[in-house]
Protein backbone atom coordinates (compact mmCIF):
# COMPACT_ATOMS: atom_id res chain seq x y z
CA UNK A 1 0.00 0.00 0.00
CA UNK A 2 2.14 2.96 -1.81
CA UNK A 3 0.82 6.44 -0.07
CA UNK A 4 3.26 8.63 -1.99
CA UNK A 5 1.45 10.69 -4.29
CA UNK A 6 1.98 10.01 -8.25
CA UNK A 7 3.83 13.29 -9.95
CA UNK A 8 0.31 13.46 -11.66
CA UNK A 9 -0.97 14.34 -8.50
CA UNK A 10 1.55 16.57 -7.00
CA UNK A 11 1.08 18.81 -9.96
CA UNK A 12 -2.38 18.83 -9.50
CA UNK A 13 -2.11 19.54 -5.27
CA UNK A 14 0.20 22.57 -6.50
CA UNK A 15 -2.77 23.84 -8.43
CA UNK A 16 -4.91 23.64 -5.74
CA UNK A 17 -2.74 25.33 -3.76
CA UNK A 18 -1.88 28.01 -5.60
CA UNK A 19 -6.18 29.02 -5.70
CA UNK A 20 -6.24 28.73 -2.16
CA UNK A 21 -3.47 31.26 -2.27
CA UNK A 22 -5.48 33.96 -4.57
CA UNK A 23 -8.85 33.17 -3.47
CA UNK A 24 -8.74 32.45 0.61
CA UNK A 25 -8.29 35.57 1.69
CA UNK A 26 -9.03 36.86 5.71
CA UNK A 27 -11.86 38.86 4.03
CA UNK A 28 -13.50 35.00 3.20
CA UNK A 29 -12.85 33.73 6.34
CA UNK A 30 -14.19 36.61 8.55
CA UNK A 31 -17.15 36.44 5.90
CA UNK A 32 -17.85 32.99 6.91
CA UNK A 33 -17.72 33.29 10.57
CA UNK A 34 -20.13 36.21 10.40
CA UNK A 35 -22.46 35.10 8.24
CA UNK A 36 -22.43 31.06 9.64
CA UNK A 37 -22.58 30.00 5.90
CA UNK A 38 -19.57 27.89 5.32
CA UNK A 39 -19.10 28.49 1.76
CA UNK A 40 -16.93 30.86 -0.84
CA UNK A 41 -18.93 30.64 -4.02
CA UNK A 42 -15.71 32.43 -5.44
CA UNK A 43 -13.87 30.02 -5.22
CA UNK A 44 -16.12 27.13 -5.68
CA UNK A 45 -16.43 28.88 -9.21
CA UNK A 46 -13.10 28.70 -9.90
CA UNK A 47 -12.24 25.42 -9.15
CA UNK A 48 -14.98 24.32 -11.41
CA UNK A 49 -13.89 26.80 -14.12
CA UNK A 50 -10.66 24.84 -13.96
CA UNK A 51 -12.05 21.83 -14.11
CA UNK A 52 -10.77 20.73 -11.04
CA UNK A 53 -14.66 19.35 -9.59
CA UNK A 54 -14.62 17.33 -12.83
CA UNK A 55 -11.30 15.85 -12.15
CA UNK A 56 -11.79 15.20 -7.84
CA UNK A 57 -15.33 14.33 -8.33
CA UNK A 58 -15.42 10.15 -8.33
CA UNK A 59 -16.73 8.79 -11.77
CA UNK A 60 -16.01 12.33 -13.57
CA UNK A 61 -13.22 13.07 -15.52
CA UNK A 62 -9.89 11.84 -13.93
CA UNK A 63 -12.55 10.77 -11.13
CA UNK A 64 -9.77 9.45 -8.60
CA UNK A 65 -10.45 9.53 -4.93
CA UNK A 66 -6.81 10.29 -4.35
CA UNK A 67 -7.58 13.46 -6.06
CA UNK A 68 -10.84 14.14 -4.10
CA UNK A 69 -8.48 13.94 -1.08
CA UNK A 70 -6.14 15.95 -1.85
CA UNK A 71 -8.29 18.93 -2.97
CA UNK A 72 -10.02 18.61 0.34
CA UNK A 73 -6.82 18.04 2.70
CA UNK A 74 -5.74 21.19 1.61
CA UNK A 75 -8.90 23.14 1.57
CA UNK A 76 -9.00 22.04 5.28
CA UNK A 77 -5.46 23.00 6.22
CA UNK A 78 -5.95 26.32 4.85
CA UNK A 79 -9.09 26.56 6.63
CA UNK A 80 -11.06 27.63 3.66
CA UNK A 81 -15.35 27.00 3.64
CA UNK A 82 -15.25 24.19 1.44
CA UNK A 83 -18.52 22.41 3.41
CA UNK A 84 -20.83 22.89 0.81
CA UNK A 85 -18.44 22.08 -1.92
CA UNK A 86 -17.95 18.72 -0.37
CA UNK A 87 -21.62 17.86 0.13
CA UNK A 88 -22.37 18.95 -3.69
CA UNK A 89 -19.17 16.97 -5.27
CA UNK A 90 -20.42 13.99 -3.08
CA UNK A 91 -23.97 14.27 -3.91
CA UNK A 92 -22.51 14.29 -7.56
CA UNK A 93 -20.81 11.04 -7.46
CA UNK A 94 -24.03 9.46 -6.18
CA UNK A 95 -25.60 10.89 -8.93
CA UNK A 96 -23.29 9.53 -11.61
CA UNK A 97 -23.11 6.22 -9.55
CA UNK A 98 -26.84 5.66 -9.11
CA UNK A 99 -28.68 8.33 -10.66
CA UNK A 100 -30.97 7.49 -14.62
CA UNK A 101 -29.20 9.18 -17.66
CA UNK A 102 -31.40 12.26 -17.00
CA UNK A 103 -30.75 12.96 -13.72
CA UNK A 104 -26.86 13.19 -14.40
CA UNK A 105 -27.55 15.32 -17.22
CA UNK A 106 -29.89 17.64 -15.36
CA UNK A 107 -28.24 17.84 -12.48
CA UNK A 108 -24.36 17.30 -12.27
CA UNK A 109 -23.09 20.02 -14.75
CA UNK A 110 -24.63 22.90 -12.35
CA UNK A 111 -22.25 21.26 -9.44
CA UNK A 112 -19.13 20.72 -11.27
CA UNK A 113 -19.08 23.79 -12.62
CA UNK A 114 -19.39 24.99 -9.15
CA UNK A 115 -22.64 26.54 -9.76
CA UNK A 116 -24.97 24.88 -7.36
CA UNK A 117 -24.77 23.42 -4.31
CA UNK A 118 -26.73 20.20 -2.63
CA UNK A 119 -28.43 20.33 1.22
CA UNK A 120 -29.06 16.76 2.89
CA UNK A 121 -32.46 15.94 4.25
CA UNK A 122 -31.76 12.69 6.48
CA UNK A 123 -32.04 13.56 10.23
CA UNK A 124 -34.85 14.58 11.91
CA UNK A 125 -35.77 16.06 14.90
CA UNK A 126 -36.52 12.32 16.83
CA UNK A 127 -34.13 10.54 15.10
CA UNK A 128 -30.35 12.04 14.43
CA UNK A 129 -28.17 9.22 13.40
CA UNK A 130 -30.89 6.17 13.67
CA UNK A 131 -31.58 7.20 9.90
CA UNK A 132 -33.53 4.02 9.44
CA UNK A 133 -36.72 4.84 11.55
CA UNK A 134 -37.25 7.95 9.95
CA UNK A 135 -40.85 9.34 9.40
CA UNK A 136 -40.99 11.81 6.21
CA UNK A 137 -42.73 9.78 3.97
CA UNK A 138 -43.78 9.84 0.36
CA UNK A 139 -46.87 8.75 -0.88
CA UNK A 140 -47.76 7.42 -4.30
CA UNK A 141 -50.50 9.46 -5.91
CA UNK A 142 -50.89 8.68 -9.75
CA UNK A 143 -47.51 9.33 -11.36
CA UNK A 144 -46.48 11.72 -8.61
CA UNK A 145 -45.14 11.12 -5.03
CA UNK A 146 -46.66 13.64 -2.66
CA UNK A 147 -44.21 14.20 0.71
CA UNK A 148 -44.84 15.18 4.08
CA UNK A 149 -42.67 15.43 7.20
CA UNK A 150 -39.66 17.14 8.62
CA UNK A 151 -36.17 17.43 8.41
CA UNK A 152 -33.17 18.40 11.11
CA UNK A 153 -29.86 19.94 10.66
CA UNK A 154 -30.27 20.21 6.98
CA UNK A 155 -27.07 22.80 6.38
CA UNK A 156 -26.92 25.15 3.40
CA UNK A 157 -30.88 24.44 2.96
CA UNK A 158 -30.98 28.46 2.80
CA UNK A 159 -28.14 28.55 -0.30
CA UNK A 160 -28.89 25.21 -2.07
CA UNK A 161 -30.67 24.77 -5.28
CA UNK A 162 -30.51 21.22 -4.97
CA UNK A 163 -31.79 18.63 -2.00
CA UNK A 164 -31.39 14.39 -1.53
CA UNK A 165 -34.23 13.71 0.80
CA UNK A 166 -34.55 10.15 2.52
CA UNK A 167 -38.27 9.65 2.93
CA UNK A 168 -40.51 6.47 4.06
CA UNK A 169 -42.35 5.01 1.25
CA UNK A 170 -43.49 1.28 2.48
CA UNK A 171 -44.39 1.14 6.05
CA UNK A 172 -44.95 -3.03 6.00
CA UNK A 173 -41.27 -3.36 4.94
CA UNK A 174 -38.28 -3.84 7.65
CA UNK A 175 -37.33 -0.21 8.26
CA UNK A 176 -34.15 -0.82 6.25
CA UNK A 177 -35.87 -1.65 3.26
CA UNK A 178 -38.89 0.43 3.13
CA UNK A 179 -37.27 3.90 2.53
CA UNK A 180 -36.33 5.75 -0.96
CA UNK A 181 -33.97 8.72 -1.90
CA UNK A 182 -35.33 11.81 -3.98
CA UNK A 183 -33.26 14.63 -5.48
CA UNK A 184 -35.41 17.64 -5.70
CA UNK A 185 -35.09 21.61 -6.71
CA UNK A 186 -35.07 23.25 -3.54
CA UNK A 187 -37.55 25.87 -4.96
CA UNK A 188 -40.09 23.13 -5.33
CA UNK A 189 -43.58 24.15 -3.83
CA UNK A 190 -44.00 23.15 -0.54
CA UNK A 191 -40.55 23.27 0.60
CA UNK A 192 -39.63 25.65 3.90
CA UNK A 193 -36.75 26.65 5.34
CA UNK A 194 -36.17 28.36 9.12
CA UNK A 195 -32.42 28.59 10.86
CA UNK A 196 -30.83 26.81 13.36
CA UNK A 197 -27.61 28.62 15.15
CA UNK A 198 -25.50 26.29 16.62
CA UNK A 199 -22.79 26.45 19.08
CA UNK A 200 -19.80 26.39 16.35
CA UNK A 201 -21.03 29.28 14.54
CA UNK A 202 -22.15 27.67 11.51
CA UNK A 203 -25.69 27.85 10.92
CA UNK A 204 -27.75 24.65 9.89
CA UNK A 205 -31.66 24.37 9.23
CA UNK A 206 -34.63 22.60 10.00
CA UNK A 207 -36.99 21.99 6.56
CA UNK A 208 -40.41 20.82 6.65
CA UNK A 209 -42.27 19.36 3.50
CA UNK A 210 -45.80 19.40 3.14
CA UNK A 211 -47.08 18.21 -0.11
CA UNK A 212 -44.50 18.31 -1.96
CA UNK A 213 -45.40 16.98 -5.44
CA UNK A 214 -42.90 15.75 -7.24
CA UNK A 215 -42.00 12.79 -10.39
CA UNK A 216 -40.25 9.12 -10.43
CA UNK A 217 -37.74 11.36 -12.60
CA UNK A 218 -37.15 12.68 -8.77
CA UNK A 219 -35.95 9.17 -7.57
CA UNK A 220 -32.39 8.37 -6.72
CA UNK A 221 -31.50 4.89 -6.94
CA UNK A 222 -34.15 2.07 -6.47
CA UNK A 223 -37.37 2.91 -5.03
CA UNK A 224 -37.47 1.21 -1.87
CA UNK A 225 -33.96 0.96 -2.46
CA UNK A 226 -32.66 4.53 -0.05
CA UNK A 227 -30.37 2.72 2.36
CA UNK A 228 -28.14 1.63 -0.10
CA UNK A 229 -27.75 5.66 -1.75
CA UNK A 230 -27.42 6.51 1.73
CA UNK A 231 -24.67 4.31 2.67
CA UNK A 232 -23.12 5.16 0.02
CA UNK A 233 -22.86 8.96 0.52
CA UNK A 234 -21.73 8.52 4.02
CA UNK A 235 -18.92 6.34 3.00
CA UNK A 236 -17.53 9.16 1.05
CA UNK A 237 -18.08 12.10 3.55
CA UNK A 238 -16.76 9.83 6.33
CA UNK A 239 -13.36 9.00 4.80
CA UNK A 240 -12.45 11.28 1.99
CA UNK A 241 -14.27 14.44 1.85
CA UNK A 242 -12.70 16.34 4.27
CA UNK A 243 -13.33 17.11 8.55
CA UNK A 244 -9.89 14.85 9.06
CA UNK A 245 -7.39 17.37 9.37
CA UNK A 246 -9.60 20.12 11.32
CA UNK A 247 -7.25 20.42 14.12
CA UNK A 248 -4.10 21.39 11.28
CA UNK A 249 -5.20 25.45 10.98
CA UNK A 250 -5.83 25.29 14.86
CA UNK A 251 -2.25 24.66 15.60
CA UNK A 252 -1.03 26.72 13.01
CA UNK A 253 -2.45 29.41 14.69
CA UNK A 254 -1.80 28.52 18.67
CA UNK A 255 1.98 28.17 17.00
CA UNK A 256 2.32 31.55 16.32
CA UNK A 257 0.35 33.01 19.05
CA UNK A 258 2.79 30.78 21.94
CA UNK A 259 5.88 31.52 20.06
CA UNK A 260 5.17 35.40 20.15
CA UNK A 261 3.90 34.72 24.02
CA UNK A 262 6.60 32.71 25.47
CA UNK A 263 3.95 29.90 26.03
CA UNK A 264 5.84 27.93 23.49
CA UNK A 265 9.03 27.28 25.34
CA UNK A 266 7.29 25.77 28.28
CA UNK A 267 8.10 22.11 28.01
CA UNK A 268 4.28 20.72 28.52
CA UNK A 269 3.38 22.86 25.68
CA UNK A 270 5.75 21.73 23.41
CA UNK A 271 4.80 18.16 24.20
CA UNK A 272 1.24 18.53 23.72
CA UNK A 273 1.94 20.15 20.82
CA UNK A 274 4.09 17.07 19.33
CA UNK A 275 1.41 14.68 20.67
CA UNK A 276 -1.18 16.47 18.84
CA UNK A 277 1.24 16.56 15.70
CA UNK A 278 1.25 13.04 15.58
CA UNK A 279 -2.58 12.84 15.74
CA UNK A 280 -3.25 14.73 12.88
CA UNK A 281 -0.22 12.58 10.89
CA UNK A 282 -2.26 9.61 11.90
CA UNK A 283 -5.74 11.12 10.94
CA UNK A 284 -4.01 11.69 7.29
CA UNK A 285 -2.87 7.91 7.03
CA UNK A 286 -6.18 6.73 7.95
CA UNK A 287 -7.82 8.95 5.34
CA UNK A 288 -5.18 8.26 2.65
CA UNK A 289 -6.08 5.00 3.21
CA UNK A 290 -9.76 5.10 2.71
CA UNK A 291 -9.22 7.12 -0.19
CA UNK A 292 -7.11 4.34 -1.48
CA UNK A 293 -9.48 2.01 -1.09
CA UNK A 294 -11.83 3.89 -2.93
CA UNK A 295 -9.29 4.57 -5.77
CA UNK A 296 -9.11 0.62 -5.86
CA UNK A 297 -12.72 0.13 -6.59
CA UNK A 298 -13.81 -0.54 -3.56
CA UNK A 299 -16.08 1.41 -0.68
CA UNK A 300 -13.98 2.41 2.47
CA UNK A 301 -17.35 2.07 4.63
CA UNK A 302 -15.75 0.71 8.20
CA UNK A 303 -12.59 2.80 6.93
CA UNK A 304 -14.45 5.86 6.44
CA UNK A 305 -16.21 5.33 9.93
CA UNK A 306 -12.97 4.77 12.05
CA UNK A 307 -11.05 7.48 10.40
CA UNK A 308 -13.99 9.76 11.30
CA UNK A 309 -13.69 8.85 14.68
CA UNK A 310 -10.02 9.34 15.42
CA UNK A 311 -9.88 12.30 13.37
CA UNK A 312 -12.90 13.98 15.57
CA UNK A 313 -11.34 13.02 18.93
CA UNK A 314 -7.99 14.24 17.87
CA UNK A 315 -9.29 17.79 16.99
CA UNK A 316 -11.45 17.40 20.13
CA UNK A 317 -7.98 17.11 22.20
CA UNK A 318 -6.24 19.54 20.57
CA UNK A 319 -8.62 21.86 20.81
CA UNK A 320 -9.19 21.37 24.61
CA UNK A 321 -5.70 21.54 25.61
CA UNK A 322 -4.92 24.93 23.51
CA UNK A 323 -7.70 26.74 24.52
CA UNK A 324 -6.73 25.51 28.79
CA UNK A 325 -2.99 26.71 27.84
CA UNK A 326 -4.20 29.99 26.49
CA UNK A 327 -6.27 30.77 30.05
CA UNK A 328 -8.21 33.89 29.53
CA UNK A 329 -6.86 34.65 25.71
CA UNK A 330 -8.53 31.50 24.37
CA UNK A 331 -11.85 32.86 25.66
CA UNK A 332 -11.39 35.90 23.43
CA UNK A 333 -12.84 35.59 19.95
CA UNK A 334 -12.30 37.18 16.70
CA UNK A 335 -10.87 40.53 16.24
CA UNK A 336 -10.78 41.22 20.41
CA UNK A 337 -7.46 42.09 21.34
CA UNK A 338 -5.22 39.83 22.83
CA UNK A 339 -7.28 36.86 20.79
CA UNK A 340 -5.11 33.77 21.64
CA UNK A 341 -4.18 32.61 17.86
CA UNK A 342 -6.42 35.39 16.35
CA UNK A 343 -9.56 33.69 17.71
CA UNK A 344 -8.63 30.60 16.60
CA UNK A 345 -8.54 28.94 19.54
CA UNK A 346 -11.50 30.18 20.77
CA UNK A 347 -14.10 29.07 17.78
CA UNK A 348 -12.50 25.63 17.30
CA UNK A 349 -13.25 25.40 21.33
CA UNK A 350 -16.75 25.72 20.11
CA UNK A 351 -16.43 24.37 16.73
CA UNK A 352 -15.04 20.94 17.93
CA UNK A 353 -17.82 19.56 19.90
CA UNK A 354 -20.55 19.87 16.64
CA UNK A 355 -18.23 17.61 14.77
CA UNK A 356 -19.02 14.74 16.41
CA UNK A 357 -22.51 14.57 14.67
CA UNK A 358 -20.75 15.29 10.87
CA UNK A 359 -21.54 12.30 8.94
CA UNK A 360 -23.34 10.15 11.85
CA UNK A 361 -22.60 10.76 15.50
CA UNK A 362 -19.73 9.40 17.57
CA UNK A 363 -21.00 10.57 20.71
CA UNK A 364 -25.02 9.13 21.35
CA UNK A 365 -25.63 10.92 24.66
CA UNK A 366 -24.24 14.50 23.35
CA UNK A 367 -26.45 13.55 20.41
CA UNK A 368 -29.85 12.74 22.42
CA UNK A 369 -29.24 16.38 24.22
CA UNK A 370 -29.21 18.08 21.22
CA UNK A 371 -32.17 15.61 19.64
CA UNK A 372 -34.31 16.96 22.82
CA UNK A 373 -33.80 20.41 21.84
CA UNK A 374 -34.28 19.88 18.20
CA UNK A 375 -38.04 17.95 19.20
CA UNK A 376 -38.77 20.92 21.36
CA UNK A 377 -38.49 23.51 18.39
CA UNK A 378 -40.26 21.28 16.09
CA UNK A 379 -43.23 20.65 18.24
CA UNK A 380 -43.38 24.75 18.83
CA UNK A 381 -42.91 25.61 15.13
CA UNK A 382 -45.79 27.71 13.93
CA UNK A 383 -46.37 28.86 10.05
CA UNK A 384 -46.13 32.42 10.73
CA UNK A 385 -42.11 31.63 11.86
CA UNK A 386 -41.24 29.74 8.57
CA UNK A 387 -38.76 31.20 6.32
CA UNK A 388 -39.46 30.33 2.86
CA UNK A 389 -37.05 27.61 1.05
CA UNK A 390 -36.29 30.90 -2.25
CA UNK A 391 -35.78 33.71 -0.08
Amino acid sequence: MDFSLSPEVVEFRDEIRSIIREFVTPEIADRMHATGVFDAPELNLELGRRGILERACPGLGKGDPIEMYVMFNELEKAGAPYDGLAVALMIAAVVNKLGTDEQKERIIPSIISGEALVCMGYSEADFGSDLASIKTRAIKDGDEWVINGSKMWTTLAQVAEWLILLTRTDLDLPKHKGLTMFMLPMNTPGNTVEPVHTLGTEITNATWYDDVRVGDEAVLGDENGGWRTMTTVLAFERGVMGGTNAGVPLLRHFHEWAVANGVFNEPTTRERMARSIIDMQVATLLTMRSAWIAASGGMPGLEGSMTKVFAVEAYQRASRWTQATAGPAGLLQFHEEGAAGEGFVEYDARHSPVMSIYGGTTAAPVFSAVDRKSTRLNSSHSGESRMPSSA
